[in-house]
């Protein structure tokens, strides 16, 4: 969470520094910030200069242009809280100096630091005065407090005092032209220009400024100067990191003729998922990396690790992975798996699932796997340079494009088509699929663009039910089988961009608790596939209108669910089997998503919630 953006050039940084936060906003928007140096004219000195704001970047850009705000040397910060509360004096960047009213020292900081209440007495101790009750301003004061006159050098000490997950940039003074930046655990880039270098987040905030992009492995400490860039390691050795021409497209973060990024990406998903099936004609263990055939041959359990969105991913890719490949396959919350007892087997094969690749949980959940002696690993991701990638011994990229709402929507569905191709690549490996069911398979998979664009055109239907759901406070969700992760998702989203509770149950489950909490005011989603459980389904459906619910069924076209009072029924355009989660996924997500604008909600910035999570 939040995001970083940093610059030192022989221009104007500021608006460079603005276009990166507006970019960037999707990290986090609890406050944001920018920092620059100014010299004095008629003078060689320098002063730093700020600005923060608890609003939105676009307020922040309102009162940049009104203080007249510039510097060749800058830093910003849009902010996700974790200590303090988002007002102005817990924004970021954070000054420190000997004199308050004369700061030396200007930093940004991505990440939670452990041992800040250690350092904060510490630094109390030497006459530090903190004015937040963030523990970012612990590092302003550390690196104030061990400066002698060399910025690099004073970031590098600090940093091996420094507990936790962080990214840090700060810049001094009385060395106006140098930029420092510093990373453990969270992303930070570099991009290099002519006679300017910037460092940022995420690649995407220095789109149109640079494609020279240097990404920072865990313990790098990186000196930014106007025509130069040097890179130590977490043992201080001079090191090269390779500089990547990395295209982002603008066009991608632009709305164009969407009212917000989520439908947007919503609308996207036939082109996200032909792209991350690629034309794709085999399945072959080459699709997941160069010695995939070994691995998958000598694997005969397989663990998921994920968070969120991508946990419900991996939950439905058990069904797929145990009914076609007759492999185990046990699902792990990341955030959980590293902190109890477990029992590894080396023969297992460990996919962790992220969309940004940097999820900080999915990242210790997989290195603990490996330290458990699980050293066969495979991501499936949809940032190819991401740290995820680099960790795990195999990949998938999902090729689903910049997702910026942070509701995921786009990045869901190829991590589904992705996790099908994986189960599919498994059972052929074992031997368990003949040529011709391989072919099927294929012939579907490749159906499934033109399948999603149906599914979209059910939104008019959506809407109005929309209107009701709006009204309400709480939901149910209901599925079975491997349809029943989607409800899991649907609530999911439902309560993350609208804000009504919702929850999720297999239905079978309704008559072992869940049916108390249903009366005429709790609307009840099912998802309904024309499946072996359809019948099993309509009872429990039965269930619901005996005790007056409200029923609202995305019913496949061939299910024989016929609308009555009570029960609301939208049909799906075909029976997709095997695929059938990825095309109920979409209703799901457009209900969220026009539930939300009918409430009025801040659809691609829900509250209290950022994109990449990256803090534990």
């Amino acid at each position: 969470m939040c995001g970083i953006v940093g610059g030192v050039a022989q221009r104007d940084v500021v608006q460079v520094l603005l276009e990166g936060l507006r970019r960037l906003e999707y990290r986090g928007y609890d406050s944001c910030g920018v920092a620059v140096i100014e010299p004095q004219v008629g003078t060689q000195e320098a002063t730093l200069k700020r600005a923060r704001s608890t609003h939105r970047v676009a307020e922040l850009i309102d009162q940049v242009q009104k203080e007249h705000l510039t510097g060749f040397t800058g830093i910003a910060h849009t902010r996700w809280a974790t200590h303090g509360a988002p007002v102005t004096h817990n924004a970021h960047p954070h000054f420190s100096g000997i004199d308050p009213k004369q700061p030396r020292i200007a930093l940004v900081h991505n990440g939670i630091i452990e041992n800040h209440e250690a350092l904060h007495d510490m630094l109390t101790q030497a006459g530090y005065v903190f004015e937040s009750q963030t523990d970012t301003e612990v590092i302003a004061h550390l690196i104030n407090h061990l400066y002698q006159g060399d910025l690099f050098e004073a970031v590098k000490q600090a940093s091996r005092q420094l507990k936790g997950a962080y990214a840090i940039a700060v810049f001094c003074r009385d060395e106006p032209y140098r930029l420092v930046a510093a990373r453990q655990g969270s992303p930070l880039v570099i991009g290099r220009g002519e006679h300017e270098n910037f460092l940022a987040s995420d690649a995407l905030a220095l789109a149109g400024t640079t494609d020279q992009i240097m990404y920072l492995e865990d313990g790098d400490v990186a000196d930014l100067q106007i025509n130069h860039v040097a890179v130590v390691d977490a043992l201080g050795h001079a090191v090269y990191r390779a500089v990547q021409t990395v295209h982002v497209h603008t066009g991608a973060a632009e709305l164009g003729p969407y009212r917000h990024y989520m439908q947007k990406e919503i609308f996207e998903q036939p082109r996200a998922v032909a792209d991350t099936l690629d034309d794709i004609k085999s399945i072959s263990p080459m699709l997941f990396g160069e010695g995939a055939e070994d691995v998958f041959k000598n694997i005969d359990r397989v663990l998921i690790l994920a968070c969120g969105t991508s946990y419900y991913a991996g939950l439905t890719a058990k069904y797929w992975v145990e009914s076609i490949a007759q492999m185990p396959l046990e699902v792990e919350v990341a955030s959980e798996y590293r902190y109890r007892d477990s029992v590894p087997n080396p023969r297992t094969l460990v996919v962790t699932i992220s969309q940004s690749g940097e999820t900080a949980d999915t990242l210790a959940a997989l290195k603990h796997a490996q330290s458990l002696g699980m050293t066969q690993t495979l991501t499936i991701c949809n940032v190819s340079t991401s740290a995820m990638v680099r960790e795990c011994k195999l990949k998938f990229i999902t090729h689903a494009g910049v997702e910026i709402g942070v509701a995921s929507t786009k990045a869901f569905t190829t991590q589904l088509t992705a996790l099908f191709m994986l189960a599919l690549t498994l059972a052929q490996v074992k031997g368990r699929l003949t040529p011709e069911q391989v072919q099927r398979h294929i012939e579907n998979l490749r159906h499934l663009p033109v399948a999603i664009s149906a599914v979209l055109a059910l939104e008019p239907q959506i809407i109005a039910w929309s209107q009701y759901f709006a009204k309400r406070e709480n939901a149910l969700f209901l599925g079975r089988g491997m349809h029943y992760p989607i409800a899991l998702e649907g609530a999911l989203k439902l309560k993350e961009i609208s804000y009504i509770h919702a929850e999720a149950y297999p239905a079978g489950e309704l008559k072992h608790g869940p049916l108390a909490l249903v009366t005429e005011h709790m609307p009840v989603v099912i998802v309904a596939p024309h499946d072996a459980l359809l019948e099993k389904l309509k009872s429990n459906m039965q269930e619901v209108r005996a005790r007056g619910g409200e029923l609202y069924v995305f019913a496949d076209a061939d299910s024989r669910i016929v609308a009555a009072e009570g029960m609301h029924v939208i049909r799906m355009p075909d029976n997709s089997g095997m695929l059938s989660p990825i095309l109920h996924t979409i209703p799901m997500q457009l209900l969220a998503y026009h539930t939300a604008c009918a409430r009025g909600t801040d659809v691609d910035k829900p509250r209290n919630l950022a994109k990449s999570v990256t803090v534990e």
